[in-house]
């Protein structure tokens, strides 16, 4: 775990799909909202906009891993 009780995940900073809403967004975090023990995960529209939140359990299909988002490359 990170500062301001962000988690780790492999998949952030890739567009994924939200199966609640059928949406694709960018995983920008899985952090609280709310409520500090029930973490949600942060995704914002590829083109930019409004972020929205989801279930951590919403996430998958993952984009595929390439040189501009991969978390061990350095920007």
């Amino acid at each position: 775990m990170s500062a301001l009780l962000h988690r780790e995940h492999p998949w952030i900073g890739r567009e994924v799909e939200d199966t609640a809403t059928g949406r694709r967004g960018i995983l920008r975090a899985i952090a609280p909202d709310y409520n500090p023990t029930h973490p949600v995960a942060w995704l914002q529209p590829a083109t930019g906009g409004t972020e929205w939140t989801t279930a951590p359990d919403a996430l998958a299909n993952p984009a595929p891993v390439t040189a501009d988002n991969h978390p061990k490359v350095a920007r």
